[in-house]
């Protein structure tokens, strides 16, 4: 399950990713509110529902939301904050 929750939030990054970088190139004043709520869209997604998942204590649940919580924390080393909103340079 660990792996799956790896999977899923893989795919919510790339799909929310793509639509909100595409709404900030469209936007006619400043971009900084569509990458600041993707950015806290994609941390309660990834550490808020991976720690709501992990006090279920289920263990289908657990991993499931480690693997939430693994992949929110892997996007955000591998891409230097970019995928995840974290790197300052997006905003200004």
């Amino acid at each position: 399950m660990l792996f799956a929750g790896l999977a899923i939030y893989s795919v919510l990054n790339l799909v929310v990713g793509f639509f909100l970088f595409f709404a900030a190139m469209g936007a006619s004043g400043s971009a900084n509110p569509y990458l600041a709520a993707g950015a806290v869209i994609l941390a309660v997604a990834g550490l808020g529902a991976g720690v709501g998942l992990c006090f279920v204590r289920k263990p289908w649940s657990r991993g499931l939301g480690l693997g939430l919580m693994i992949g929110w924390a892997l996007w955000s080393i591998l891409s230097a904050g970019i995928c995840t909103g974290l790197n300052p340079s997006l905003y200004g």
